[in-house]
């Protein structure tokens, strides 16, 4: 029976009491360990392919010697760490051993560059930077300067012991204990910094509260979680979508992590044959993952393990839905949250998946459609999504780290503005329309950059398609569509016509896209997330193309 078996009985009354002391690591991590010390909590595969799995109670000592390497080196509560390391299990190591002294990590994607990191050192003003050889590179390569207050450098699984002025942590941890630590649940744990698709990182700042207890909502009830799972969720570990479903809520519901540092390019066969292999139980990816997984022979596959899938990250399109519940017998359950918040909205297991939607609000929130003044809009029309902030749900950051003038942006007529809009139909499941600056205004239609992606995908040639506005002399707009063929597909003005008589017989005809450009794959953040300003920024007069078929 799925946690949430009842969704309006359980919504109705659910709520999350937040105790006034809280602290991820010993009230979750070392609770369980005490309890149940043999309990399975980590199960890591190797670049190399080898398999170790860790108990819960191995990864409370790992984290205990961590905190103590971290206090050794003058680290105090308060002090900000940036972690950069990759899917490996000392990344654990690092942020329970923070969490544990009320340290506040700032977890990077590897992918990041040196004047990446040192933009985040010097915003945060970070006291040490927790990387491996590949990260330690990129620091020696910053100018002095922008290590100012920097006064710890941990390397990682270094190959050869480290040159002065860094600490092999695990020769470090190997001795020493820390002291122990209160936390209030209001204090910081962690600052993420967003992806930056349409500006700076911003410093988005959480608690205790809002994601060691938040994230429960989110492993209970929309990855529903049950003590001995196995849950794999595909992400870097300097995205949000980590704290989602590689850290927090999953060992609240005592069920194990699966973890995969995958060398080189995405293996989508091995990713699927690692699902049957370690008998997955519950499994959550971007879109951008499940689209390229339902172009493999999924019926090759072992699905008897796996029970439950979800995905999150950008809307998932319903013919990829389809594809996968006719291989696997499963339903995709998309969620929707930010960087900012927990898992807001979702199809959950209790309730009827309805494949394009993004699903009901979770337990714990309220969220509605609103207008620019905070008033809810009728069913059926297009708004803001927003979350009442009175009183205040667990699972919200706090702010802006830093920028007043951005936290107030959001935060007005009490309720949290998300950025994204969307439409509630009469039972109460909203649907996707974009980012509020990602809606297309073509000779006075709105038109949603969602709607003619999917119906672009449902042609069997496109993998991958992302939709703009283009600046337009008569129409003020027009759309634009990139798209990313199938292996061996050529872009042409036959298929340019096909395309868009397609997406004609799908959606309303004023939506489809009077430009089609032809790429070899879409610019995306870190996080999977198509890159729509870069996409933008390619109609510009002087801008480089690739294929372009306009009619």
């Amino acid at each position: 029976m799925p946690n949430l078996d009842d969704y309006d009985k359980v919504r109705s009354s659910f709520r999350l009491d937040v105790p006034e002391f809280f602290n991820f690591t010993t009230d979750v991590v070392d609770a369980w360990a005490d309890d149940q010390h043999w309990g399975r909590a980590l199960v890591a595969v190797s670049a190399d392919g080898s398999v170790r799995e860790f108990t819960i109670d191995e990864i409370a000592h790992r984290a205990a010697r961590s905190a103590a390497a971290l206090h050794a080196a003058g680290l105090r509560k308060g002090d900000r760490v940036f972690v950069q390391l990759p899917q490996i299990v000392e990344w654990y190591d690092v942020m329970l051993g923070c969490f544990a002294l009320g340290l506040v990590p700032m977890p990077g994607t590897t992918q990041l560059t040196g004047p990446d990191i040192a933009y985040r050192i010097r915003a945060a003003d970070a006291s040490a930077v927790v990387v491996d050889e590949a990260g330690q590179a990129k620091v020696d390569g910053l100018p002095a300067a922008a290590l100012d207050g920097v006064i710890a450098k941990f390397v990682v699984r270094p190959a050869l012991p480290p040159v002065s002025g860094w600490i092999d942590l695990a020769a470090a941890a190997a001795t020493g204990a820390a002291p122990v630590v209160q936390t209030l649940a209001s204090d910081p744990l962690l600052v993420y910094f967003t992806s930056g698709t349409t500006a700076h990182p911003k410093m988005v700042q959480h608690t205790h509260a809002s994601l060691g207890l938040g994230h429960q909502l989110t492993a209970r009830f929309w990855h529903d979680l049950q003590p001995g799972d196995l849950h794999w969720t595909v992400s870097d570990f300097g995205w949000a979508k980590a704290g989602w479903g590689k850290l927090f809520g999953a060992w609240h519901q005592r069920a194990a992590l699966f973890l995969w540092d995958a060398p080189g390019k995405p293996d989508y066969d091995a990713m699927l044959r690692r699902i049957g292999q370690h008998r997955i139980t519950s499994f959550c990816a971007p879109p951008t993952v499940y689209r390229a997984l339902v172009q493999q022979p999924l019926e090759e596959h072992d699905w008897s393990g796996l029970r439950h899938c979800t995905a999150a990250g950008e809307p998932l399109n319903p013919e990829v839905i389809s594809v996968w519940r006719n291989a696997t017998g499963l339903d995709i359950h998309d969620g929707y949250g930010q960087t900012e918040t927990v898992c807001l909205i979702a199809n959950f297991p209790s309730m009827p998946v309805r494949p394009g939607s993004m699903g009901k609000p979770m337990p714990g929130f309220d969220v509605e459609v609103v207008d620019a003044d905070g008033t809810v809009v009728p069913v059926g029309t297009e708004g803001n999504i927003a979350v009442r902030t009175e009183p205040r749900p667990v699972g919200l950051f706090t702010g802006y780290w830093r920028d007043q003038e951005r936290t107030d942006a959001v935060f007005r007529h009490g309720w949290y503005y998300t950025g994204d809009r969307a439409v509630q139909d009469e039972d109460g499941y909203f649907w996707f329309v974009g980012r509020a600056d990602d809606v297309i205004i073509s000779a006075g239609y709105r038109i949603g950059p969602f709607e003619v992606e999917s119906a672009l995908l449902e042609h069997d040639l496109c993998v991958e398609a992302a939709v703009v506005g283009k600046p337009d002399d008569l129409r003020g707009e027009i759309v634009k569509a990139y798209v990313v063929l199938k292996p061996g597909a050529v872009g042409s003005a036959e298929l340019v016509s096909e395309l868009q008589n397609h997406v004609k017989n799908i959606t309303a005809p004023y939506k489809y896209p009077r430009e089609i450009e032809f790429l070899e794959e879409l610019p995306k953040t870190v996080s999977g997330k198509i890159r729509r300003v870069d996409l933008r920024a390619r109609n510009v007069p002087d801008s480089r193309h690739e294929e372009v078929i306009q009619s």
